[in-house]
């Protein structure tokens, strides 16, 4: 497998009246053909504008791309000019926005809003191929009797369907690489599990890539591949799900590991919340910006920004006292 996406250094920020929001402070990953990759951090970390950077959807102004490259098979996303990032998305690039009842226009039939993406990336197919393929589409995201779905409404589908239409969507063009944002937000727990196994066999069948972004550590536990934590605008941690979960090394990704209610633990055992709240993009503290919450930080931490360095064979930390944590 080769390198699909790969982050440099990007920085992302937002131009306001109260200052320079720097929603995403100098993230670098990269992300293999056929993966799934999971970003997680609580709201405000900057996960959902690093997607939104990838696609080319930042809105300018307040926000601005302001260093690093976001290489797409060698080709950097954000040196293309407006035409060119049009053609990318929906064909090579997808995204599955979060809240299914609100990205479906309520007042387009599923079949319109299924065919709309073949008919502006290939205009040479026919209406009955592109018929064909939407319900194609359908019937592989699991939706029964798909020539019936097509004509009708959002309304008429349930949350979870509405989800595996929006999957059906961004893989219309048959993507390389699909950025699902919060893809379980309001679903019931057994519909996430089946939204996130059904992307995870959408991965491995057709090959492709996945980003799933989302707050929740234990959600993509059974089906990333690597995962990256995000805090305040900056990967703070970087592994397989088998170090992240196992083996934390940051004592961010650590507080939101015990944070998280366990099967395997008494019903008893109070969970351990992380105190205090994020920092202020606007006005980040010098050093860690984990610090003034973190039940580990030494002087070092408050004076000093640690860089994501190695602490095992692929897997990074961006943390002074990360050895302590290993033990």
């Amino acid at each position: 497998m080769g390198t699909l996406l790969e982050i440099k250094d990007l920085k992302t920020h937002f131009f306001t009246l109260d200052g320079i929001v720097k929603a995403v402070d100098g993230i670098s990953y990269d992300v293999q053909e056929g993966e799934t990759m999971a970003v997680v951090g609580e709201s405000g970390c900057g996960k959902s504008v690093s997607a939104l950077s990838i696609m080319g959807l930042i809105p300018v102004p307040p926000g601005r791309i302001v260093n690093g490259q976001i290489l797409f098979k060698g080709e950097d996303l954000t040196k293309l000019d407006r035409e060119r990032m049009r053609q990318m998305r929906g064909q090579d690039i997808a995204m599955i926005f979060q809240e299914p009842m609100t990205s479906l226009n309520p007042v387009l039939t599923i079949g319109r809003q299924l065919t709309e993406t073949l008919e502006v990336h290939h205009q040479q197919m026919d209406q009955e191929s592109i018929l064909e393929r939407a319900v194609e589409v359908l019937s592989l995201v699991g939706i029964s009797d798909p020539e019936r779905r097509l004509s009708q409404y959002p309304h008429q589908f349930s949350g979870g369907m509405r989800q595996r239409v929006m999957i059906a969507i961004s893989l219309m063009c048959n993507p390389k690489l699909i950025l699902a944002d919060e893809p379980t937000t309001a679903l019931d727990v057994t519909i996430q599990a089946q939204i996130l196994e059904l992307l995870k066999e959408l991965s491995q069948r057709l090959g492709v890539a996945v980003i799933i972004i989302t707050h929740n550590l234990g959600v993509v536990a059974r089906y990333a591949d690597r995962v990256n934590v995000m805090y305040a605008g900056k990967v703070v941690e970087q592994g397989s799900s088998l170090d992240i979960y196992h083996y934390p090394r940051h004592p961010y990704t650590l507080g939101l590991l015990r944070s998280v209610p366990r099967l395997d633990e008494p019903r008893k055992e109070k969970l351990d919340p992380i105190e205090g709240q994020p920092p202020d993009l606007v006005n980040l503290p010098s050093g860690c910006s984990f610090a003034p919450r973190c039940k580990f930080a030494i002087e070092k931490c408050e004076i000093e920004t640690p860089s994501l360095l190695p602490v095992d064979e692929n897997h990074f930390s961006a943390c002074w006292v990360a050895d302590k944590l290993g033990n």
